[in-house]
């Protein structure tokens, strides 16, 4: 999820909450306003009501004609003690004249007149339609807030893409580096303090980096250089005594043995020096290629050393594999791929190679399936170890893969197993 994203999510959910309470409360506090201004208005006529009834004065007209009438009777003293001497309520109260329930505020109150008679006055007045009030303001409530949560989102979300400008142009810029080429230089100013470290401390690591870069890259130069030479001068001290005609059979055999691990020592230096160069990006050039064009070549090499397995290929074009990558490293993923099909197929075997323009899939007979999850790792060559055979050849076709943005998968099917490199 992006910043930008989660940071709108987060506020909505907040500027939600805080907006919904304020809502409730905005409505209880008026309707609780409107209350005490009613409940105001019938203590005034009550008070009235009552004064003139212990003054001895005519009291007015019980109805009006509207719901604005009052009611006075004697009540017992159990009854005066039972209840509160002051309520109020909300109720609907039918007009005779008007043949129709309206709504209104009633005050109850109980007082006693100088004869010790208890009295019950019961005063209405007219009140608002609250159930029309709580729709009419929850209408308005509702348009609004919500219309306001947008205005807040919309001018944080633009005040944050603003804001955060300096970090999109870093990323930006990041996104471009390439260890080990030609990259322009960071061109991000900013006022906010914040961001100036972060880009001195981007340009701090980006310098760092390319140093050890260099390192490394000069390491791995002298160390190919450094150990080919002496295991090449083994190999051939060791052709030299193999042509001594004195020596023995068993001498001979176990010379032939020595120069077998040469052999492979040589190998296993040559992938894994391979495989640290493809790890540290230091194969740039890339141009456009068709696996397609390139696989002829090699499948032809492979077929004459492995001719006496008798292995049959079929291979099924749908369409060319483009891919943009170094011509050396579309080599290395070929070649690895073909030579692990023609070491493990079965004698007198099928390998399947197939294209289409977003895949190259390549199977082979043989053998029994292959843990998915450690076929990928170094040295990992299952139950069966081949003699001769390193353990990198898989390792160097995933890391040419990871190197390249694309996808290499394995699985056990029909009595094959199957490699897709896909983009």
């Amino acid at each position: 999820m992006k910043l930008f994203h989660l940071v709108m999510w987060r506020v909505s959910l907040l500027l939600t909450a805080v907006l919904t309470f304020w809502a409730v409360f905005f409505y209880w506090a008026m309707m609780e306003e409107v209350n005490d201004e009613t409940d105001d208005s019938l203590d005034d006529y009550a008070e009235t009501l009552i004064i003139r009834s212990l003054s001895g004065e005519e009291l007015p007209s019980k109805n009006s004609g509207s719901n604005n009438q009052y009611y006075l009777y004697e009540v017992s003293e159990e009854y005066a003690r039972m209840y509160p001497r002051i309520a109020y309520r909300d109720e609907m109260v039918y007009i005779e004249e008007k043949k129709e329930t309206e709504p209104a505020r009633v005050l109850m109150t109980i007082f006693e007149r100088d004869d010790g008679r208890f009295m019950e006055l019961v005063v209405y007045t007219p009140t608002i339609e609250k159930f029309d009030l709580r729709r009419a303001v929850l209408g308005w409530i509702v348009f609004l807030y919500v219309l306001l949560l947008f205005a807040i989102l919309a001018v944080n979300g633009l005040v944050f893409q603003r804001n955060m400008k300096p970090l999109y142009r870093l990323l930006g810029w990041l996104e471009q580096y390439r260890l080990g080429s030609r990259n322009k230089p960071l061109d991000n100013k900013t006022g906010i303090s914040e961001f100036r470290r972060l880009n001195e401390a981007t340009i701090t690591f980006a310098e760092r980096s390319e140093k050890l870069y260099e390192q490394q890259k000069s390491f791995i130069g002298n160390a190919s250089h450094e150990m080919q030479t002496p295991l090449a001068i083994c190999r051939n001290r060791l052709e030299m005594l193999m042509d001594d005609e004195t020596l023995t059979e068993r001498q001979l055999s176990e010379l032939m043995k020595t120069h077998q691990t040469l052999e492979n020592l040589t190998r296993l230096n040559k992938s894994l020096l391979l495989l640290c160069k493809i790890e540290n990006h230091q194969f740039a050039e890339e141009r456009e290629i068709c696996l397609n064009e390139m696989l002829g070549s090699y499948l032809e090499d492979y077929k004459e050393v492995y001719a006496y397995r008798h292995i049959r290929v079929t291979v099924k074009v749908e369409s060319c594999f483009r891919l943009m990558m170094n011509e050396s490293l579309a080599s290395v993923l070929l070649t690895n791929l073909l030579k692990n099909a023609f070491v493990h197929a079965d004698e007198g075997g099928q390998i399947d190679i197939l294209f289409t323009e977003t895949s190259f899939t390549i199977a082979n007979t043989g053998g029994e399936p292959l843990d998915e999850k450690r076929i990928f790792e170094r040295f990992y060559q299952g139950k069966k170890k081949k003699e001769g055979s390193t353990g990198l050849g898989l390792a160097l076709a995933d890391s040419v893969c990871k190197a390249n943005g694309l996808k290499i998968h394995y699985h056990y099917a029909e009595g094959k197993h199957w490699f897709v490199v896909s983009r």
